[in-house]
């Protein structure tokens, strides 16, 4: 989760849906790889954001999961997978919107935007929306900088 100065958050409409539904970079974790090294890869993989822009803020106290419909199991991943179980990071975005290249060397993207914490989950295939909720739950008390009070 990708998140900047103005608690926005990134999202990408992937090269492969027919529909027009957006997603947070994510990815497969590399056997050896921790989940932290993984989500630093993954995001520079997607979207050209490297490692230099991106503040680890927050992270899910265990492991989101979602199912595949039905009729997507044997679509999907060859059919050897129903689902994903994702770990989550919440990172701050030191960089400005010219260090996001979404052109990478495998794009997956089309598209990319910054969108609002509240409507995320509307954004997303119908499928992962309560995996979205879910993360907006646990991190989205992270995604805000705290303010000064001002001096009286």
């Amino acid at each position: 989760m990708l998140v900047n100065g103005e608690g926005k958050i990134f999202v990408g409409q992937r090269f492969d849906s027919v529909v027009e539904a957006w997603q947070m970079p994510q990815g497969g974790i590399d056997p050896g790889e921790d989940p932290w090294t993984a989500a630093r890869r993954e995001l520079e993989e997607e979207t050209g954001v490297t490692p230099a822009h991106v503040e680890k803020i927050a992270e899910t106290a265990g492991w989101l999961s979602y199912d595949l419909p039905p009729e997507l199991r044997a679509v999907l991943w060859k059919g050897r997978y129903i689902g994903q179980r994702q770990k989550w990071f919440a990172c701050r975005f030191t960089g400005t919107d010219a260090d996001i290249d979404i052109a990478t060397t495998h794009p997956e993207f089309k598209a990319w935007r910054w969108a609002d914490p509240d409507t995320l989950p509307d954004l997303i295939v119908t499928f992962k929306q309560d995996l979205y909720r879910a993360l907006i739950a646990e991190l989205g008390p992270h995604l805000t900088r705290p303010t000064r009070a001002p001096t009286p």
